[in-house]
């Protein structure tokens, strides 16, 4: 008697970025036969926290997704973690009749309706995958906001910069030999063993180092031409109580982290009306930097920003969700600069934006009083 034996399939949905190939091949380490299908009662909307897309239950509509044929246990592992990293419910798996169930058919437009934000979904599987071991997948759902503004860090930092007199690096000139991850919340903390390229050409031993992760974030001072007068804010920090500072209120230049998929100009504005209440005009870069680079992976951009500041421009703002308690202050430019040769301004952005103001109001005045130059304006 011949037994016959029914092998069913498992078909894997899935969505965003890891229904793209470039996704899929950076997730997987190959690319598996997928194609199109659609998800009934299921919609993509966008993550507000990373940026994605993400897939959520909306009765009556079809949500464009992509199905995977009989994925291998490892490729099915991989997939349940990224996808509850990322902040899915649950897998989405079925096999013939049961579970979700999903439609071949054709895909209107993109998988990710909307489009993602160019490279950051491949940066965010990135970041996922480097803390997989480190961490469970849930507890990094929680922090994926801020995971997200990491991976975008990373992203920019991959823009080559001068290096005119600076050693021009490879990726052979430095060595990760082990990478731990003792704290992670907001921020987190990294700890790794490292060597790196020696000025005679030798390769150093590694060394362990240790590195408060911070994502990229903007400072801008807004700047009243024709009254010549700035606005700063002054809140409590708690680094300076930590370290016993008597004085732990600060007075600095509006600031904020850059959220994913934003561009420094966009976080610029967007944290001069949360913190300030200020619609800004153009925007003059100051500087791009980092403010510590022996321990902190932060990198600051810092602008002076043109806007309107009447009298009654100073106001208390702030995001109550972010326990933010922000006091504005109008001061004239003099008494900006004043406040940084006393001392009272201790805030590093706000001194090097202070300065940067200086010069450039010093040569705007000197081209105003130049009449050839105001011919040739």
């Amino acid at each position: 008697m011949t037994r016959r034996i029914t092998r069913r399939i498992t078909r894997r949905i899935t969505w965003g970025v890891l229904a793209t190939a470039a996704g899929l091949r950076l997730a997987l380490g190959h690319l598996p036969a997928i194609r199109p299908a659609s998800l009934a009662d299921h919609a993509l909307c966008r993550d507000p926290a990373t940026g994605l897309m993400r897939l959520v239950a909306a009765p009556g509509r079809q949500a464009d997704v992509a199905l995977l044929d009989d994925p291998s246990g490892e490729d099915a592992a991989t997939l349940d973690f990224l996808e509850t990293a990322l902040g899915a419910d649950q897998p989405f798996v079925g096999d013939q009749g049961h579970g979700r169930r999903a439609q071949d058919g054709t895909i209107r437009g993109a998988v990710t309706e909307g489009g993602e934000p160019e490279g950051l979904g491949l940066a965010l599987l990135a970041e996922l995958l480097a803390w997989r071991g480190h961490a469970p997948a849930e507890s990094l759902a929680r922090r994926r906001g801020s995971l997200a503004v990491a991976a975008c860090s990373r992203l920019r930092a991959t823009v080559s910069a001068p290096t005119s007199l600076r050693r021009r690096a490879s990726r052979a000139d430095t060595e990760t030999a082990a990478l731990r991850h003792p704290y992670a919340a907001f921020f987190a903390v990294e700890e790794r063993d490292i060597a790196w390229r020696r000025f005679d050409g030798t390769l150093s031993k590694p060394v362990t180092r240790v590195v408060f992760v911070s994502g990229d974030a903007v400072t801008v001072l807004p700047w009243d031409r024709v009254r010549d007068r700035v606005l700063v804010v002054e809140q409590f920090r708690a680094g300076p109580l930590v370290r016993g500072d008597a004085q732990p209120w600060q007075i600095e230049a509006v600031a904020g982290r850059i959220d994913p998929g934003e561009t420094p100009e966009a976080a610029a504005r967007r944290e001069a009306l949360e913190e300030a209440g200020l619609q800004l005009r153009d925007l003059h870069l100051v500087a791009r930097f980092y403010p510590s680079p022996g321990a902190v992976s932060e990198y600051l951009y810092s602008y002076v920003a043109e806007a309107d500041l009447p009298d009654d421009a100073a106001g208390v703002f702030g995001l109550e969700e972010e326990a933010e308690d922000i006091r504005g202050h109008l001061l004239s430019v003099d008494h900006l600069l004043d406040l940084v040769a006393s001392g009272e301004i201790e805030n590093a952005p706000l001194i090097l934006t202070a300065l940067w103001l200086q010069r450039e109001r010093q040569r705007q005045h000197a081209h105003s009083r130049d009449p050839a130059a105001d011919l040739a304006g």
